[in-house]
């Protein structure tokens, strides 16, 4: 197969806003800037993963996402989404009733996931 994922495309009237608050969230680098309607972000060197693309558009966000990131942290859940609220994003209730990750919104009202720690395998996740 000769495809790959080059980037997952956010809509946003505030590329600039958006694109800090996931520059924090990841610690990843903007790699383009076009005038402040299109903003990539790269993962950090030797990692691989698609770019997030922000492009402006004229509308906000109205209805649940129906693709979102799933983050995973690697040693403490709950401090994570302490970290991430600070930064200006807000746990949401989407109808996910009694599970073990948290769904949470950036700025933007973009939903996405901070999963739980996976431990070794073979290992239930917390």
């Amino acid at each position: 197969m000769s495809l790959r994922i080059e980037s997952v495309s956010v809509d946003t009237t505030d590329p600039s806003r958006i694109a800090v608050f996931w520059e924090a969230a990841l610690g990843w680098t903007r790699s383009a800037d076009s005038d402040d309607d299109e903003i990539v972000l790269e993962a950090p060197q030797g990692t691989t993963a698609p770019e997030l693309l922000f492009l402006r558009v004229p509308e906000d966000k109205v209805v649940k996402n129906r693709l979102h990131l799933d983050l995973r942290p690697s040693d403490d859940q709950e401090a994570e989404v302490a970290r991430l609220v600070a930064l200006g994003a807000r746990p949401v209730d989407i109808g996910q009733r009694d599970v073990p990750w948290v769904v949470m919104a950036d700025p933007d009202g973009n939903e996405f996931c901070v999963l739980t720690v996976r431990r070794d395998a073979g290992s239930p996740t917390t």
